[in-house]
């Protein structure tokens, strides 16, 4: 079998093209180069490239499989990437402007005095709800993701890639708002005031209430690894179940996971606001940052007849494999 297929035969070999090779080495080597010298590799960096290897390689089912994935392997990159440049050394850091924001649209009465919601649920919280609000954020990448993979294992390629595509932009988006407008989450305001501390390490805030009664580190392992804690806004919590929840409805999927995807989404939108991980004005920016996404890779990105052909290339490699060749 010729294992240098050409654009004609692109992706239909049981093999991988030595093209296809080369591309894949020569990427994963600029990753390495670049992760090493400004990050520091860790573990999770060749668990990452290892996953995407064993796929790329297992079989055209599993290199189709990895090829579909790849917008999901940019967004990951992309975060980890915001350690080489932090965002507070491109702008000041909003700590008391945007309290003072949300104190005086969405502040409460308490003890004679107005404050956030964030620091009215710090004062006022339940076991129920630490509950839940931990099983909710736990479902905040997970469950956009795992959608994701049930369109693509159902034979919805054109759908899969409209959401990852979507997906990935809004993190885009949402990143550059985090350098556009450095801010604070709640929890800093609780324990450092408003002076900005450079360096902070991430903090579970609420959660930890979470992790003492599961007797397990959940979320203290997932934000020791935080790229950078003055990235309230948009607060993209917010934003991936609603792509998740747009995307479940153009596709038409079944009623009842549509209402387990608003469930979700509704979920973790107070979870961000009761665990001290986000205001509300974060939320509610994170829901614009994924309409305006929507919109821009709909109405925008669709229309232009260069991002149409890629689409449909992208679409053509990954499309169904025939029975024979599986």
């Amino acid at each position: 079998m010729n294992q240098d297929t050409g654009a004609g035969s692109f992706g239909k070999s049981r093999f991988p093209s030595r093209r296809e090779c080369f591309r894949l080495c020569a990427l994963w080597a600029l990753f390495f180069c670049v992760t090493g010298v400004f990050v520091g590799l860790r573990g999770d960096h060749f668990l990452l490239a290892g996953i995407f290897f064993v796929l790329f390689f297992a079989g055209l089912p599993t290199r189709k499989l990895a090829v579909a994935l790849i917008p999901f392997v940019v967004f990951a990159v992309s975060y980890d990437w915001m350690r080489i440049w932090p965002n507070y050394m491109v702008n000041d850091i909003d700590v008391r402007g945007l309290y003072e924001a949300e104190r005086a649209w969405f502040g409460v009465a308490m003890g004679g005095q107005t404050v956030t919601l964030c620091e009215f649920f710090a004062a006022h919280h339940r076991t129920w709800a630490d509950v839940m609000a931990g099983i909710f954020y736990l479902c905040w990448v997970p469950v956009p993701i795992a959608f994701g993979v049930w369109l693509y294992i159902r034979g919805e390629r054109r759908w899969y890639l409209h959401f990852a595509l979507t997906f990935l932009l809004v993190n885009l988006i949402g990143f550059a708002g985090y350098y556009v407008h450095p801010a604070a989450p709640p929890w800093y305001v609780i324990q450092y005031g408003f002076e900005p501390v450079l360096g902070t390490p991430g903090n579970v805030a609420g959660l930890g209430r979470f992790d003492e009664l599961l007797g397990l580190p959940v979320f203290h392992s997932i934000y020791g690894r935080n790229a950078n804690v003055f990235a309230a806004v948009p607060s993209l919590h917010a934003a991936y179940m609603v792509v998740a929840l747009v995307y479940a409805v153009k596709s038409r999927q079944n009623r009842w996971l549509l209402a387990a995807f608003a469930v979700i989404m509704v979920g973790i939108w107070w979870t961000a606001v009761y665990s001290g991980h986000h205001y509300l004005v974060d939320v509610l920016l994170g829901m614009g940052c994924a309409l305006l996404g929507v919109g821009l890779f709909e109405y925008g990105l669709m229309r232009i007849p260069a991002f149409r052909r890629f689409m449909e290339r992208y679409e053509g490699y990954i499309r169904q494999v025939p029975k024979s060749r599986e």
